[in-house]
């Protein structure tokens, strides 16, 4: 990747694609379950979501090769895509942008609290 693909997100426009193109093959079970993942697993991205690139090749790559098995969708994922989406992005309790906003507002508020009342 070089300096233009990374300001520009070609790279990452180029990836998505790749992706999506890849779930086309899914049969429609594994293709809305496609769609809940990534949405899912979107709360857990950073600002450019480049963290995300691997683990939504990663949970597309589970899916290609269950589906290719032969597999239901719900023997591979159950009833909770959230849950397996928090366990993909790092396990339960796996901070995401909500989280990180909370955590830096809480901060500021404790910052301009502690410059009022000394």
């Amino acid at each position: 990747m070089n300096f233009w693909e990374t300001i520009t997100g070609s790279d990452l426009t180029r990836e998505w694609k790749a992706f999506e193109t890849r779930a086309e093959a899914l049969p429609a079970d594994y293709r809305a379950a496609w769609e809940e993942i990534k949405g899912h697993l979107s709360s857990y991205a950073d600002f450019t979501g480049r963290n995300l690139t691997p683990i939504v090749d990663n949970a597309l790559g589970l899916l290609e090769e269950t589906a290719a098995d032969g597999q239901s969708i719900h023997e591979v994922l159950g009833g909770d895509i959230e849950g397996f989406c928090a366990a993909l992005a790092g396990g339960e309790g796996a901070r995401s942008y909500r989280d990180r906003w909370r955590e830096q507002l809480n901060r500021n508020v404790a910052r301009k609290l502690g410059r009022l009342g000394g």
